[in-house]
C-alpha cells in the first residue's frame, strides 16, 4: 500500500484494472477519482453503489473505500494533502481556507455515489481534469501553483453539486437507522473538534435530549458516545503513527487533545505502550 507524506502535496495516478488491486484502509490524503471508462460497484465507508463512465468520486481522509470491477475500468486519481494550498499567500487567512476545504469534503460521504448532479459542471470538471494532468506531466514553471488553483475551483464546483443532496439527506434522518448513521458520520467527521462532539451539542443537532441521545446511541452501538469517540480517536492515532510523519504532538492537536501527554495517557490504555514506543516498534518491524 502506498503511504503519502506531507512532502507529496499532489500526485496524479492513472491506471486500468479488470480486478481492483488496492485494499480498503484509512487514507491520509484527499482524493478525487474520475472514472474514464468501465463500470461496477464502489463502496465508501460500507455504503455500496454502482459506478459508470464519467462518474466522479470524492474521498476524504479516514474514509475507507474499494471498487468491485465488473467491466475493465480506467481511473484517473488526484491525491493531495492540505499543503497543496499552502502557497495561497494572497488569501487573507490560510487557516480559514483549509477549514473551508475540510467542510467541502464532508458532504459527499453522507450522500453516497457519483457526486455531480449538474451535467454542465461535470463537463467543466472533466476539462479541468485534463488540464491538471497535462500540467502535472509537463511540470512547467508555476505548475504546482496552477494545479492548486485548479483543485480549489474543482472543490468549489463539487461543493455546489453536493449542497442539494446533503440538504435532502438531512430531511431523511427521521428513521432510526439513518439517524444513527448520521450521528456516527457527524462524530467521525468532527472528531477533531471537541465542541462539536459534546453530548449537549449532539442532542441539540439531532433534536433529542441529552439523556435520550445517550441511551439511543448505547442501544444502537453497544458503546457510550464517549467510548466510541475515544476508540475512534485511537484508531486514527494508530493509523497516523504508522502512515504519516506527523509528530505525536501534532497528532494530539489534530485529534482535539489539549497536549501530547493527554493523548499518550489514553493511547497507553488501548495499546499498553506510548505512541512513541508504538511508532518505534512499527519502524523496526518494517526494517526487518
Amino acid at each position: 500500500m502506498n503511504h503519502y507524506t506531507l512532502q507529496e502535496t499532489f500526485i496524479v495516478h492513472q491506471y486500468e484494472y479488470d480486478k481492483w488491486e488496492a485494499h480498503p484502509g484509512f487514507l491520509n490524503y484527499f482524493e478525487i477519482i474520475f472514472i474514464e471508462n468501465g463500470h461496477g460497484y464502489h463502496t465508501i465507508n460500507e455504503k455500496r453503489f454502482p459506478y459508470k463512465k464519467r462518474d466522479i468520486f470524492l474521498i476524504a481522509p479516514e474514509d475507507t473505500h474499494n471498487f468491485e470491477i465488473e467491466h475493465y475500468t480506467k481511473f484517473t486519481n488526484f491525491k493531495f494533502t492540505e499543503l497543496l494550498f499552502s502557497n495561497k499567500t494572497n488569501l487573507p487567512d490560510r487557516k480559514f481556507w483549509l477549514q473551508r476545504i475540510k467542510q467541502l469534503l464532508i458532504q459527499p460521504n453522507q450522500t453516497p455515489g457519483d457526486i455531480i448532479r449538474y451535467e454542465e459542471d461535470r463537463n467543466v470538471l472533466w476539462n479541468i481534469k485534463d488540464f491538471i494532468v497535462k500540467e502535472f506531466k509537463q511540470k512547467n514553471p508555476y505548475y504546482l501553483h496552477i494545479i492548486s488553483n485548479a483543485i480549489s475551483t474543482s472543490l468549489s464546483i463539487i461543493s455546489r453539486n453536493t449542497i442539494d443532496s446533503y440538504s435532502c439527506l438531512k430531511k431523511e434522518i427521521s428513521s432510526q437507522h439513518s439517524k444513527i448513521d448520521a450521528i456516527l458520520t457527524h462524530i467521525r467527521q468532527h472528531v477533531h473538534d471537541n465542541n462539536l462532539t459534546k453530548i449537549s451539542y449532539l442532542a441539540q443537532l439531532f433534536h433529542m435530549s441529552q439523556s435520550s441521545i445517550s441511551t439511543y446511541f448505547k442501544k444502537q452501538t453497544g458503546e457510550s458516545i464517549h467510548q466510541y469517540i475515544t476508540k475512534y480517536k485511537m484508531q486514527l492515532a494508530e493509523q497516523r503513527l504508522q502512515q504519516t510523519e506527523f509528530t505525536v504532538a501534532e497528532i494530539a492537536y489534530q485529534l482535539g487533545y489539549t497536549d501530547e501527554s493527554h493523548l499518550t495517557k489514553t493511547f497507553k490504555k488501548f495499546f499498553l505502550k506510548s505512541p512513541r514506543q508504538y511508532r518505534k516498534e512499527q519502524e523496526l518491524t518494517i526494517e526487518l
